[in-house]
């Protein structure tokens, strides 16, 4: 709630020469996500875009697929002793129909690196619960030469990232380079999940045609997200994590790390991948 930035007093030391001057800082606060009123998942997030953080939570969790699962999204009112909307803490409510995955701290919650699950079982966990399978045919073919205009165009569009420098970006491409959303965080999973929840609640999953560029690393939690966003193509400036690139490959999910320059590593799906030698037989 127009909370992005914060201002703090720092003592600045630049050649030797300190002076005291205001600071921008990007905001970090928790958010608590409930599922029909009880409490699910919290997460420390930038606020903003809180309710498709939430619904896009949901697809990752595999709640969701569909705008029309949710019948709605609100604020919880009286977060404090006192009664004051703090503004963190949001409630989605399912439509009439739509199960209620089971609620308990023993949940088997694949999202977060930490959750217990590991190697095969994380795979099969993704592959049993997505409900919008990549496809395997129809999806872009891209240049390397497109691939490698990427960065650049995401961090043009990193308004916060230019005043803070703190902040992690994720960012939809159309399969001809074309920027169509961005979404800026504290954590990056946070910014894919706006992205993705924002998709969610427009109608425009899955998300068959597009590219997921994310800055910093490739995370077995990014790549989980998006599969189970039918994203056919995720890209990242940094390395991958191994089962990651395993994932990818079970999934179908054409993977690139090390995007810098011109240069790339293709982890997975390089099919999608269009080589001048390819066009050239």
């Amino acid at each position: 709630m127009g909370r992005v930035t914060e201002r703090r007093r720092v003592l600045r030391i630049r050649g030797g020469a300190a002076e005291h001057r205001a600071d921008t800082l990007v905001a970090e606060e928790p958010l608590e996500i409930r599922l029909n009123g009880r409490p699910l998942a919290i997460t420390m997030r930038t606020p903003g875009d809180d309710f498709a953080l939430a619904t896009g939570f949901l697809v990752s969790e595999g709640v969701l697929a569909a705008a029309d699962e949710v019948a709605n999204v609100v604020y919880c009112a009286g977060a404090t002793a006192e009664g004051v909307n703090t503004y963190n803490v949001v409630d989605v409510t399912l439509a009439r129909g739509v199960p209620l995955p089971d609620i308990s701290l023993e949940r088997n919650v694949y999202t977060s690196s930490s959750c217990g699950l590991c190697g095969k079982a994380s795979l099969d966990a993704v592959r049993t619960a997505t409900r919008l399978p990549i496809a395997r045919t129809g999806a872009p073919r891209l240049t390397p030469g497109l691939l490698a205009s990427l960065p650049d165009r995401l961090r043009e569009g990193q308004a916060v990232f230019e005043r803070t420098g703190g902040l992690h970006a994720a960012a939809l491409f159309s399969g001809d380079g074309e920027l169509l959303d961005l979404r800026e965080d504290v954590g990056r999973h946070n910014a894919v999940d706006k992205l993705v929840g924002r998709a969610l609640r427009e109608g425009r999953l899955p998300l068959a045609d597009r590219i997921l560029m994310v800055s910093g690393r490739a995370s077995f939690e990014l790549a989980q997200k998006a599969v189970m966003a039918g994203v056919p193509v995720l890209a990242a400036v940094s390395a991958p994590s191994s089962l990651a690139v395993d994932l990818a490959r079970e999934s179908g999910l054409t993977l690139v790390g090390f995007l810098r320059g011109d240069s790339m590593n293709v982890y997975a799906g390089e099919d999608r991948i269009a080589l001048a030698s390819d066009r050239a037989h």
